[in-house]
């Protein structure tokens, strides 16, 4: 496989006063996405996740600034500058990234039929461009979906949540983006049209409409349908990345833990313990802990956890966490094993 998306560094920063504080929502992220990849980004409210989907799918303005880091999409290195204020090429959004936002189901113009809609949209990516191309167009990519193109003709409110939201993904995707940033798609919908949605976006990865994924939801077990790999956020740091069900069945993070025993499961066998909450509350990231940024939280918090900065540790093939508590597990593994071999 080859590498889509390579992100080094990416930190970014909210200021809504020029002589007020810096809240850094993305700090120091690192990730990688690879061809044919659906890669999940998940963690609780306001960690920054949406931050980064503005970041990855070039739309970002102001109270939002990129402060530091490389990205490079599709062959294309994205200068900061260019990502700040939106001033990126308008050619690569589209048609080289796409984002499908949270709430997407309410992009839709309530006053425009859908094939006005479509037409709006396209005619703003290719010049010159006719009504009857665009709405051909997307006839063509809804039959190639299995989605009824009668919805071509139908007003936002003539349709469910469900349709809209998958309409709205369509749209999304009209011009064969490379990525797609998938920004909370599923928030608002019901658990059938959740599962509805997931298909189609696997169904545009498996048609190679699109070349790759970042689908970004504070629902982890949802994940398990669509991601091959997931990153786990907190407080604007990556903590655990890994294939998606080891990450998920077996995480190493004490912060994954919590987050998948505080999660409500339908699924037989995928968690037998009781729901637990996750104590205590997320850090101001104004001013964040020093050491591990979840350590006020952590049920295995140790001494050095509030004062130095955890390693990234390796736990198997393509996984690794960053802790402290995870380093001390790892080496007593190894000192336990190299103690049997000597005898």
């Amino acid at each position: 496989m080859s590498t889509l998306l390579e992100a080094r560094r990416i930190s970014a920063s909210y200021r809504v006063d020029s002589d007020g504080p810096r809240i850094r929502a993305v700090d120091d992220v690192s990730l990688t996405l690879e061809e044919g990849e659906a890669l999940g980004v998940a963690g609780e409210s306001g960690c920054g996740k949406s931050t980064l989907a503005s970041i990855l799918s070039l739309n970002v303005h102001p109270p939002l600034q990129v402060t530091g880091g490389r990205l490079r999409v599709a062959g294309h290195d994205i200068p900061l500058d260019g990502i700040n204020g939106g001033r990126v090429a308008t050619g690569l959004r589209g048609k080289v990234v796409a984002l499908l936002p949270q709430g997407a189901m309410n992009a839709l113009n309530p006053t425009l039929r859908v094939r006005d809609f479509v037409y709006d949209v396209l005619r703003s990516h290719v010049a010159g461009i006719t009504r009857k191309e665009a709405i051909a167009r997307a006839t063509e990519r809804l039959e190639r979906l299995a989605l009824p193109p009668r919805v071509l003709d139908a007003y936002p409110h003539q349709l469910s949540g469900g349709m809209r939201q998958r309409v709205v993904a369509v749209v999304s995707t009209l011009l064969d983006p490379d990525v797609l940033i998938a920004d909370e798609p599923t928030s608002a919908l019901d658990v059938s049209s959740q599962r509805a949605l997931l298909a189609l976006l696997s169904h545009l990865l498996e048609q190679r409409i699109i070349r790759g994924i970042v689908f970004i939801t504070h629902e982890l077990p949802l994940l398990r349908y669509i991601a091959h790999r997931i990153a786990i956020m907190y407080a604007g740091q990556l903590v655990e990345v890994g294939p998606a069900e080891e990450v998920l069945f077996q995480p190493a993070h004490p912060y994954t833990k919590v987050l998948m025993e505080a999660t409500i499961v339908l699924e037989t066998g995928t968690r037998r313990q009781r729901i637990q909450t996750v104590g205590g509350a997320p850090p101001n990231l104004v001013s964040p802990p020093p050491g591990c940024r979840f350590h006020p939280r952590c049920p295995v918090a140790m001494g050095r956890c509030s004062r130095e900065a955890p390693p990234v540790v390796d736990v198997g093939a393509g996984h690794s966490a960053v802790c402290w508590w995870v380093a001390e597990q790892r080496a007593g593994e190894a000192g336990s094993m190299s103690h049997a071999a000597s005898n």
